[in-house]
């Protein structure tokens, strides 16, 4: 089905070095300013594309997006009773 990705952020020196960032994962958004790239990675290669992307000497830090990791579904929330009173009204 999907192939479950995970995402990398690779901080770099120059604009110029982003073709060879672009060959280890899917480029998702390159900020000019701050010189950093977002690449996704699949999850069971992204240990070995880590170390091969740490070690490219125009790269400053690697820093791995923990995503996958964190529950979404969010049980017990506390509902705003001024937003309640409002929908009953029928505002």
């Amino acid at each position: 089905m999907f192939a479950k990705r995970q995402g990398v952020i690779v901080w770099f020196q120059h604009m110029k070095n982003i073709k060879q960032i672009r060959r280890y994962g899917h480029l998702i958004y390159v900020s000019k300013d701050l010189h950093y790239a977002v690449l996704y990675v699949h999850q069971d290669e992204i240990e070995e594309k880590i170390e091969k992307i740490d070690r490219l000497p125009y790269v400053s830090k690697v820093d791995v997006s923990y995503k996958p990791f964190i529950r979404t579904e969010f049980d017990n929330a506390k509902v705003d009773k001024a937003k309640e009173y409002d929908y009953k009204m029928g505002i």
